[in-house]
């Protein structure tokens, strides 16, 4: 076992400020030395173009890239460099698994991806500037990998194939872009036929209005569907699919089961988190093992946080926050049943 530990991280201001501030942060981070280090072991397969980027982002998030520049100027590095790392734009991605289920008023997930690639930070991020203020954990510091904005809109990502990418941005940067800039389903819908995608995701997004939507996206098209659950393939682009499937059908077909009754949130937090209930995964070698389960109450805008399986969630109230009642807490912790590295440890 393997203890590991979550930062929470809490900022109100504008996104240059913003992304100075993670800048500074960066400069002696371990998480800042592991990303350089896995570019000396191998080249990356991508190009970082600063003008498309920059086009990109000024057409669907612009602040972003005001952060990306605070991000820069603290770093005191070129931008092709805070492109490659944090920018999320023609980048690619590894394969992952993760699992999602919701309710009328919930969304419980799974993270199933590779520890080294984990950055151990939660954030709160009110801009001052533009945006809607967003809960959730970070991937690779600008990206969200799952999470919540003020008006209630809660969002989380599925991996499902990686062939023939597109030039977009990836799953973590959309899922951010969707928080930030998205108040309703339908908004988060509209976005998501409109942005450029990378790679192929279903992202899963709920409002305060009860309505599931499942969007099937990939570089070549994007499908709509209700459901309450979801894990890592498509039923509508299948032809889209990877060939080997047998894992995230029998998530799936446990999910399916024991939610067909009205699960409540704790037993559907229980259903992901425990080890013992089968959706839960120790296959962090094959960059899908289980490293935190969330979850997210848009109309009370609270969310659950956990490490490693079989914990206890910290609740965290994101409406006294936006109050300006800042969170106590400086880290969660917990354990992994793995010995690799971890992005946030030396």
């Amino acid at each position: 076992m393997t203890k590991v530990h979550t930062d929470i991280t809490q900022f109100r201001g504008s996104h240059y400020d913003f992304g100075y501030a993670q800048g500074l942060w960066l400069q002696d981070s371990a998480v800042l030395r592991n990303r350089q280090d896995s570019w000396r072991m191998r080249k990356p397969r991508f190009q970082s173009d600063e003008y498309d980027a920059k086009r990109a982002f000024m057409q669907f998030a612009p602040g972003i890239w005001d952060e990306l520049t605070g991000m820069r100027d603290a770093l005191s590095v070129p931008m092709t460099d805070v492109l490659r790392d944090f920018g999320h734009y023609r980048v690619n991605m590894k394969p992952s698994g993760c699992s999602i289920l919701t309710g009328a008023d919930f969304m419980v997930r799974n993270y199933d991806y590779h520890p080294l690639t984990y950055d151990g930070r939660y954030s709160f991020f009110q801009p001052s500037d533009q945006g809607y203020a967003i809960i959730g954990p970070s991937s690779r510091v600008t990206g969200r990998m799952d999470g919540m904005n003020e008006k209630g809109l809660v969002m989380g990502y599925n991996f499902m194939q990686r062939r023939k990418p597109g030039d977009g941005f990836v799953c973590h940067m959309i899922g951010r872009i969707i928080l930030e800039t998205c108040a309703t389903v339908d908004d988060a819908i509209q976005l998501l036929k409109e942005i450029p995608h990378r790679g192929s995701f279903s992202y899963v997004v709920l409002d305060r209005n009860e309505e599931t939507y499942v969007v099937e996206a990939s570089p070549r098209a994007v499908e709509v569907r209700q459901s309450n659950a979801c894990t890592n393939h498509f039923e509508l682009l299948q032809h889209e699919n990877r060939h080997h499937l047998d894992d995230s059908k029998r998530r799936i077909h446990v999910i399916d089961k024991e939610a067909s009754q009205s699960i409540g949130a704790h037993d559907a937090f229980r259903l992901l988190n425990d080890k013992d209930k089968g959706v839960f995964s120790d296959l962090y070698k094959s960059w899908a093992g289980t490293i935190h389960t969330t979850a997210y109450f848009p109309k009370e805008l609270k969310a659950w946080f956990a490490l490693g399986g079989d914990q206890e969630p910290v609740v965290f109230d994101f409406a006294d926050w936006l109050k300006g009642s800042d969170v106590a807490a400086e880290s969660i912790h917990g354990e992994l049943d793995t010995h690799l590295g971890i992005a946030n440890r030396d």
